[in-house]
């Protein structure tokens, strides 16, 4: 299972109110999410991104990861534990981001696996703009709790 690896199959845009949108949602006053002059103070043409922005694509690649490369669990079981970011360039308006996928290591330990994704996010000219490393817990699928049925 380490090293499986997939590409989401279309790139992500960032836009100008999906950035605000998402500084709201998650509190982040820094006017370079908000407004250009404050991207601008900071030498940017345009809005950057708060730095979690990478969610954005996160969610839909842990989506994937569980449909298509670790498949048997029950996604209501699984617990996610731990995250890592690597920040290489700032996500501005208008970046198309690509995001590669990978199942960085595996372990099984009593009855649970251990499994860490990583994420590597580039743009559409291959610059890197962010690594993500997500740890997350499940029930090894052959051992799984099964639901009982309700006693009479």
């Amino acid at each position: 299972m380490v090293g499986r690896h997939f590409r989401l199959p279309d790139y992500y845009e960032v836009g100008r109110e999906k950035i605000r949108e998402y500084a709201r949602a998650v509190f982040d006053p820094h006017p370079a999410h908000r407004d250009e002059a404050g991207a601008a103070d900071l030498g940017y043409a345009g809005l950057i991104a708060p730095l979690t922005f990478a969610s954005m694509l996160g969610g839909v690649a842990q989506q994937r990861v569980f449909a298509d490369l670790v498949t048997g669990y029950d996604l209501s079981q699984v617990l996610h534990t731990e995250q890592r970011l690597q920040f290489h360039k700032p996500f501005t308006v208008g970046d198309r981001l690509i995001c590669d996928i990978y199942v960085d290591s595996f372990r099984r330990s009593h009855g649970q696996d251990l499994i860490v994704i990583k994420n590597v996010i580039t743009d559409v000219h291959g610059t890197l703009m962010q690594t993500t490393w997500t740890t997350m817990v499940a029930h090894t699928p052959d051992t799984a709790p099964r639901t009982r049925p309700p006693r009479p």
